[in-house]
């Protein structure tokens, strides 16, 4: 697998916890792309809480099912610290991390007053959109500049991992992969499926019953997952995460 989508499944919808008789219980889940774009349930772990132990374990178990740690891969997450924490962890300068530009547009936003967050929303997306990382990199660190003195917890939220919110535009993406990349938007799909699958469980017994039927959920939405938009260009993309690997000049590699 060249990329690997990470994103915390709390639950069976985005940010939720299922609640159980025992105590609260966490999932995470793993979803891969293939070569020829197909998108494929790669692991799920369940914990009491989504923490860097519970995402080593589930990284872990990838390695042990024959997943390389030998050569870049591409892990798109949100903002979630235990998750992030556990790839550096596990993969180390082997992982390029995209994180979730939906996400972190939304946790400024939420840090700014209603008036302001049309004209902020806007000015995010242009930047994001720039085709130039270092550009980009620099409209971005201005607008924090801009938002220091009257909304410092808004530019302090756009600056924290303002780095890897780029990483598939310094990868030379563009177009629909790009669109595709940048943000968790392939797994949430999974949210609303794995919901219509349980709804008519009135109780859950403990841990082992929430992962088996989650699990169920999983393997069943996995059926009817299509192919991602752009998926031509993966070639292009495998090519940038190889000139990444140890051992190539840096004059090789993709700026």
């Amino acid at each position: 697998m060249r990329c690997i989508f990470h994103r915390p499944q709390a639950g069976w919808g985005a940010g939720k916890t299922v609640v159980c008789p025992l105590s609260p219980r966490c999932l995470l889940v793993a979803l891969g792309l293939d070569g020829q774009g197909n998108k494929h349930i790669l692991g799920l772990r369940e914990g009491s809480t989504e923490n860097a132990c519970v995402a080593r374990a589930l990284l872990a178990d990838l390695l042990a099912r024959g997943l390389s740690s030998e050569r870049p891969l591409l892990f798109v997450i949100d903002g979630g610290k235990a998750l992030r924490k556990a790839i550096r962890e596990v993969f180390g300068d082997l992982a390029l991390v995209q994180r979730c530009q939906q996400h972190k547009r939304r946790n400024i936003l939420d840090h700014l007053p209603k008036t302001l967050q049309a004209s902020i929303d806007c000015a995010l997306r242009e930047a994001w959109g720039e085709p130039c990382a270092a550009l980009a990199e620099r409209r971005l660190s201005a607008l924090a500049r801009s938002l220091d003195y009257e909304h410092p917890g808004a530019a302090a939220s756009l600056r924290e991992g303002l780095g890897e919110t780029l990483t598939v535009t310094r990868l030379g993406l563009s177009g629909a992969l790009h669109r595709s990349l940048r943000t968790t938007n392939l797994i949430e799909s999974l949210n609303s499926s794995i919901e219509t699958y349980t709804r008519n469980v009135k109780r859950w017994r403990g841990g082992v019953m929430v992962q088996r039927w989650v699990s169920a959920a999983l393997l069943d939405a996995e059926k009817r997952l299509r192919r991602v938009r752009g998926y031509r260009d993966l070639p292009r993309l495998a090519v940038a995460l190889n000139a990444r690997s140890p051992g190539v000049p840096e004059t090789a590699r993709v700026a």
